[in-house]
């Protein structure tokens, strides 16, 4: 299994040569990662700053990011991470519920034993996280537990549409999660889904993420509001 998408701050690679790849993957981790906000704003000028590369390379990158709906791209304005609407986002919650359910009651009972250890250290490493008060470090757990569920999916078409649901859920929770929320953590509900799919309970487990889904719904606020966001601070190297 896979669970190297992640980067927490930019690094160049080691020939030292940055691409519009590196930036597409960079900026849409920091999305993921809620430490980029939507409506952002992502100048050309200060992302070739940011990345030390040309405004021609990161043109490119905005192009691939506007493609796979992280940002929006408009003639003749700055490129902003999305903000979904509210409609779009009870939309999108409704979905994921749908594609993610049908994903675990088909896999309920098959997991293969490399996923079934994954999925448990995960599991293990969220909990631990929001104990320790490490919010990126639980996002990120959270995160690797539905890209696992992807991936593992028997119906290939559903994991890819699970993989960017999961980014557009992620986007709308940085929107309308409210300042004062420290955490989306649900206690148990990851361990209790992964227990489902080990005894091949397939309704137990579809009712398991309908139930984490609109917990977390339930969780946000529906207005709008302005980000503050420092380019350098969020992207820029060590």
């Amino acid at each position: 299994m896979n669970l190297g998408w992640h980067k927490n701050r930019f690094n160049k690679p080691k020939e030292g040569r940055v691409g519009d790849q590196d930036i597409v993957d960079h900026i849409r981790s920091a999305v993921l990662m809620q430490r980029l906000a939507p409506n952002t704003k992502l100048p050309e000028i200060t992302l070739g700053e940011v990345f030390g590369v040309s405004r021609s390379v990161v043109r490119k990158a905005l192009t691939r990011l506007d493609a796979e709906h992280v940002i929006d791209q408009r003639p003749n304005q700055v490129a902003r991470v999305r903000a979904p609407s509210i409609e779009e986002t009870r939309e999108t919650f409704s979905a994921r519920r749908l594609v993610e359910g049908e994903i675990v009651a088909l896999l309920a009972g098959k997991l293969e034993t490399s996923a079934k250890k994954a999925l448990q250290q995960q599991v293990v490493l969220e909990k631990e996280a929001y104990e320790n008060n490490n919010e990126p470090a639980r996002i990120e757990h959270s995160l690797n537990i539905h890209h696992l569920l992807a991936e593992c999916s028997p119906n290939s078409i559903m994991g890819a549409m699970l993989t960017d649901l999961v980014l557009r859920t992620s986007i709308v929770i940085a929107l309308y999660k409210p300042p004062s929320l420290l955490s989306c953590y649900l206690e148990g509900d990851h361990a209790q889904l992964l227990s489902h799919l080990v005894n091949g309970d397939a309704e137990a487990a579809r009712n398991s993420v309908y139930t984490h889904l609109n917990s977390l719904e339930s969780l946000l606020v529906l207005t709008s509001r302005e980000p503050d966001a420092d380019l350098m601070a969020i992207l820029g190297g060590n």
